[in-house]
Order: C-alpha cells, then sequence, then structure tokens
C-alpha cells in the first residue's frame, strides 16, 4: 500500500459513501467538523511544544484527515476539488515570492513580510485596511500580534523595544486610575491596553506572546500540581491552608525546580 495523499483521499471517499460509508463521517459538515478540526490543531502545537515528534507526525496525520474531508464535503457539493486547492496555494506563493521567482529583491525577513502583506493587499481588493482579513475567532493574543505586524508591515512601529517600555508605564498607571475612580468599563478598556502593550513588547523582543502564555498556563499548572501533591503526601487539607502556608510550599516548590535546572 502507498502511504500518501492520494491513498488518504480515496479512504476518505470511501468513508463518505452514502450508502457503504461511515454514519458518522457521512453525517459531517464542514461546520460540524470544526471544532475537531481546531482541536487537532492543538494538539499538533503541544506535540510541537514537548518536541514529540512521533506524537507530532500523528497529530500531522489528524489534521490532514480534517483537510481531506474537507476538501470531499465541497467536492460533493462541487464547490472545489484537491485541484482547486493545490493549484491556488500554489500560485500564492509564487505571487507573494517576488524574491525568488521574478526579480524583486528582499534583504531580509522583516522586507519579505512587508512585502507579503502589501502583495496581499493587492489582490484581496475588496479589503479596504491592511488590518483586513485577520479571523477574529483566533486567541484574543494572537489576533493582537498579526494586528501589530500587519502596522508594522508599512512602517507604523517602534524601531526597537525601549520604547514600548515606557507604553507599559503608561498603561499600567492609566489603569490604576481606573481602578481608583472605579469604572468598571474604563479598568476593562485599560486592562485591554496594558494586554495589547504586553503583546507588543512580547513581539519586539523576537517572542510570540500566544507561545509564551501557553508555557506560563503549563508552568503554573505543574507546579500547582506538585503542590496539591505535597499536601496529600503530608495529610494536610488543602482547602483548610492559608495563602501564606500555600505560598511557602509554592516557593519551596520553585527554588527546587530552579536548583535542578542550574
Amino acid at each position: 500500500m502507498k502511504y500518501n495523499f492520494k491513498k488518504l483521499m480515496e479512504i476518505v471517499q470511501q468513508l463518505r459513501h452514502p450508502k457503504t460509508g461511515c454514519p458518522w463521517d457521512n453525517a459531517q459538515t464542514s461546520k460540524s467538523l470544526v471544532p475537531n478540526f481546531i482541536e487537532e490543531l492543538y494538539e499538533s502545537i503541544e506535540a510541537i511544544d514537548n518536541e514529540n515528534y512521533e506524537d507530532l507526525s500523528e497529530e500531522l496525520g489528524d489534521l490532514l484527515l480534517h483537510i481531506c474531508l474537507q476538501i470531499n464535503i465541497a467536492a460533493e457539493k462541487k464547490q472545489f476539488s484537491d485541484d482547486d486547492v493545490f493549484k491556488k496555494i500554489i500560485e500564492k506563493l509564487v505571487r507573494r515570492h517576488p524574491h525568488i521567482f521574478a526579480d524583486n529583491n528582499a534583504s531580509d525577513a522583516n522586507e519579505v513580510k512587508k512585502n507579503w502583506e502589501m502583495i496581499k493587499m493587492e489582490e484581496k481588493k475588496q479589503r479596504k485596511s491592511i488590518l483586513d482579513g485577520i479571523p477574529k475567532s483566533m486567541s484574543s493574543l494572537i489576533v493582537a500580534q498579526r494586528t501589530q505586524e500587519k502596522a508594522a508591515a508599512i512602517g507604523f512601529d517602534w524601531q526597537d523595544s525601549q520604547p514600548v517600555f515606557g507604553k507599559l508605564v503608561e498603561e499600567k498607571n492609566e489603569l490604576l486610575q481606573a481602578i481608583n475612580s472605579n469604572n468598571d468599563d474604563n479598568i476593562e478598556e485599560e486592562i485591554g491596553d496594558l494586554l495589547f502593550t504586553l503583546v507588543n513588547l512580547s513581539r519586539k523582543l523576537g517572542f510570540d506572546a500566544d507561545t509564551a502564555l501557553r508555557k506560563s498556563n503549563e508552568k503554573f499548572t505543574n507546579r500547582f500540581k506538585k503542590l496539591e501533591q505535597y499536601y496529600k503526601d503530608h495529610q494536610i487539607d488543602l482547602q483548610k491552608s492559608s495563602l501564606e502556608e500555600m505560598d511557602k510550599v509554592w516557593n519551596i516548590i520553585k527554588h527546587y525546580k530552579n536548583e535542578v535546572e542550574s
């Protein structure tokens, strides 16, 4: 058996056969598959974060399955075919890399990104702003970073990270003023501005804000589970412990981890 895209498409077509196919696969629509599609994407990201390449090879296969399902469902409705999908992505890559496939020059990755956004803007005639086209269903951190990257592509950006630190102080002070004035709408707005500025700082320092926060979430979760295990091992009721006591254990766990890593 040949293990390739063609074979996978053939199997998906069998699964989607109206008479002899799988009842579950036949019941799916483009929209009904979206939650599973997103889940498979995040499982792939988790495998990348964990550098578990055996899992990654499996998760990428699951993603390919969803792509094949989406193509097959569209083909059944005569909306588009797999040839249309490949044609569009190949033509797009050639168009948006004129420094490779034409005579344009790009000195570095930033110049490439700038050219990409400008070519994309030219292609999408219906878009009135360079910021159009960012899916609002994505994580707000990712939306913030993509918004800033698109604005930076036309030069609306600080040269380095230093001014962002000043902006952080400004936003922090505005948040404190909003809290002191007890204005809930203003507090929410200033929290958003502070988060947006933190995303900007992350971007200027060369990091993806969503990835950074995901790692912090994981770090907190791991330490909290160790905190729970400590109380369980010592037969102490965690819920009856004070914050000061829990904080002492937390710092012990944190200190121990730092010592092991050093």
